[in-house]
């Protein structure tokens, strides 16, 4: 309100000075008199100091309001973001969410800011100034305001084009930066492959269609603007002589007809603005559409609604499970799964690429939802359960460990926020970690780098695994944990994982003999159906494809 109070005390003021003007022509001027003349100049610069001051303010307030009101809707969209479920990720690419991120508030952020304080700073000085248009000269006011409903109709007609093209624009850009995001990312394979021309070109080609779009949305703002323009100026020549006449017939003073002609280029300034700034809007109208379609999506998963257990067994069951990525919902992934895991018990589950291995994990961790059959942890089915709390109790190793480009003491703390420094340590240890941190110059300290890149892969599973014990999940799920190692760090990374295993519901996802030959059961999948089961020794001495799949590990050896 304050913002609004400074906007029309300094749009206010701005209004005197024509009327000053015509003050001197038709009062000072005709009669001579300096001292007239010294007091209303005087006072001109009394108004126009106090008007510097409202202006100010009103810039300052309105400024602060709409970043404020920005800043709250970037936190609205990333937690929105961070919300939805698996699934809405594997449909959606990551350099179109950073763009609505980056690009979409920006454009929302100038118009909520600065466009809306000259919008409404313009409007006043528009509104303001036909009124005193019709108290100089309802005739002349009259014939320049003929042309407004035109105007009115091709601004409608214009919005409603450019917030289309500006739309247009905006996703062009965001597949634009989706080519960066994915280059960046990957420069180590774009290097590899020696393909950085090919990337460039990719990258210009997006931005090539962008600025086709910019351009036909230049284009219709350049002729609505000399259209409107070159209005204004006509309606300003057809007052000017119109009003000549009247002045000339005794009608109308010089003084008023200044004054009018005044408030006419400041009705046109503030319209011409006003025109300028309709574009922005219309921009922001179509970035502001897909900003709130991501900030009003539900999630099919909620992130934190059920019932939370006040204990966990860890027996975990899935009955007669079917399972299509959303993505893929033609594609069966799992058929008709069953699998029990006890409390404590170790089951691997193998099979060739593709068999739903990874799924189960996913699934076991609510990703995804299965559209058919339960998954249920100690009796509930985990549909009723909190996601959050259920996967407070789950501790996932994969095969690529995710790090994040901060110390190796917070990828750690990652597993449980509030860990102090000795638990940290700790945690470290047990997963044979402690050794190679306390080598580096900065130990706990060190900076990984961005997904971990300043880390060798036995390095990075380590730190995994102490995130997991530090975590103390009553369930873990191995996926691949080993598979890309060598011996001396694999044997390391086992060591810490057979410790991590200890008295947890474990499920292994593994192609190693190694990871798999201590299990308490082994199930075998193929095209999403559990076609074996038992341990190792059985299944060796059944003809099937474990058999064939570990006499080809031994024969690939």
């Amino acid at each position: 309100m304050g913002g609004i109070a400074f906007l029309l005390i300094a749009s206010g003021l701005m209004l005197v000075y024509p009327k000053a003007i015509g003050d001197i022509i038709d009062q000072a001027l005709k009669a001579g008199d300096r001292s007239q003349i010294d007091k209303i100049a005087l006072s001109m610069v009394a108004v126009f100091l106090l008007q510097g001051v409202a202006m100010a303010l009103r810039y300052y307030l309105f400024t602060t309001a709409g970043e404020r009101v920005v800043t709250k809707l970037r936190q609205d969209l990333f937690a929105s973001l961070m919300a939805q479920e698996v699934g809405f990720f594997d449909e959606r690419k990551t350099g179109e969410l950073t763009n609505r991120l980056a690009s979409d508030t920006t454009v929302l952020q100038n118009a909520v800011s600065v466009n809306i304080s000259m919008g409404l700073r313009n409007a006043a000085q528009a509104l303001g100034g036909i009124a005193l248009l019709l108290y100089t000269s309802p005739i002349l006011t009259g014939l320049m305001m003929a042309i407004v409903p035109a105007v009115a109709v091709g601004a409608v007609t214009y919005g409603r084009r450019v917030r289309g093209l500006s739309k247009q624009t905006q996703d062009a850009l965001a597949t634009a930066n989706e080519v960066a995001e994915e280059s960046l990312s990957g420069i180590r394979t774009v290097r590899s492959f020696a393909a950085e021309r090919h990337e460039v070109e990719r990258y210009r080609s997006a931005t090539e269609r962008a600025y086709d779009v910019a351009r036909r949305r230049v284009r219709q703002s350049a002729v609505f603007m000399a259209a409107a323009s070159s209005a204004g100026y006509l309606a300003s020549a057809a007052v000017l002589w119109f009003g000549g006449r009247l002045v000339l017939d005794g009608k109308m003073t010089v003084g008023s007809l200044t004054s009018f002609l005044i408030y006419s280029m400041m009705v046109a300034f503030g319209l011409g603005a006003l025109t300028d700034l309709w574009a922005d809007f219309m921009r922001a109208a179509g970035a502001a559409e897909r900003v709130f379609e991501l900030i009003d999506r539900q999630p099919a998963i909620p992130a934190s609604v059920g019932e939370r257990l006040a204990s966990v067994q860890g027996r975990v069951e899935f009955q007669q499970v079917r399972f299509a990525y959303p993505t893929r919902p033609d594609v069966p992934v799992l058929q008709s799964i069953d699998l029990k895991l006890d409390p404590g018990e170790v089951v691997a589950i193998v099979g060739p690429s593709g068999a739903g291995k990874s799924t189960i994990a996913g699934l076991l961790a609510r990703m995804y939802d299965p559209q058919g059959g339960r998954v249920v942890l100690d009796g509930r089915e985990l549909g009723s359960l909190d996601p959050e709390w259920l996967r407070q109790q789950i501790g996932t190793v994969a095969q690529e460990p995710m790090l994040f480009a901060t110390s190796i003491s917070d990828n750690i703390r990652y597993g449980r926020m509030d860990a102090t420094d000795a638990e940290v340590e700790a945690a470290a240890r047990a997963a044979n970690a402690h050794e190679f941190i306390s080598r580096f110059p900065e130990g706990y300290r060190t900076m990984v780098g961005e997904r971990g890149v300043q880390l060798s892969g036995g390095q990075k599973q380590r730190i995994a695994i102490a995130r997991a014990v530090l975590k103390n999940p009553r369930l873990l799920v191995l996926d691949e944990a080993t598979s890309a190692l060598d011996a001396e760090s694999e044997h390391l990374v086992q060591e810490a994982l057979d410790r991590l295993m200890k008295g947890r519901s474990t499920i292994i996802i593994a192609h190693r003999l190694s990871t798999v030959i201590g299990a308490d059961r082994v199930l075998v999948l193929e095209g999403g159906k559990v076609v074996q089961s038992g341990n190792h020794a059985a299944l060796m001495g059944q003809e099937g494809l474990y058999r064939r799949l570990v006499e080809r590990q031994f024969v690939a050896a």
